[in-house]
């Protein structure tokens, strides 16, 4: 069984979670963030971090449902009630179960990366096929991290140069 282009996929996945590359992965993009920084809305309007996670949670929880074979469990009426409320600000303890929501969907992916094989990639996913769908998806996710690492300059609280990944 073939696992090429599905090992190049995992490889994807793991650059946008986890492991620096040529950009900031989400894991370290929500690293050090308190719910302060997570509910900060930039002036003139948008989402916050916490929002913005929020968004990624729910699409990633529904992706992983379906990469699984199984019936996605919600569904939201409007991809703006995906993101949510801002967050509270008081809420450190909401903040840290968002940012542990992550970090969990984040391994079931991995998991389920493992099983795939290439064949795999043509089976249904919705209107379309996994392996059509799961590379928008990674670039779904990372896509929303340069926002939260965009947001994070703007309050002052991700470096204005970084000159070393990792």
């Amino acid at each position: 069984m073939s696992r090429a282009i599905v090992e190049m996929l995992e490889r994807q996945f793991k650059t946008n979670w986890s492991e620096e590359s040529w950009a900031p992965p989400l894991q370290k993009a929500l690293d050090g963030v308190t719910s302060v920084q997570a509910a900060w809305v930039p002036p003139g309007g948008g989402n916050s971090i916490w929002q913005i996670l929020n968004h990624l949670n729910y699409y990633n929880e529904r992706t992983l449902r379906r990469l699984n074979g199984e019936e996605p469990s919600s569904s939201m009426d409007t991809n703006t009630g995906t993101f949510g409320d801002p967050g509270n600000p008081a809420d450190e303890a909401g903040w840290a179960e968002a940012v542990q929501r992550a970090h969990r969907l984040a391994e079931r992916f991995l998991a389920s990366f493992a099983e795939l094989t290439d064949a795999d990639l043509d089976k249904p996913f919705g209107d379309t096929t996994i392996g059509r769908e799961i590379p928008l998806w990674i670039l779904h996710d990372g896509h929303h991290t340069g926002q939260i690492v965009l947001l994070r300059k703007q309050q002052g609280s991700w470096p204005a140069t970084r000159e070393s990944f990792g």
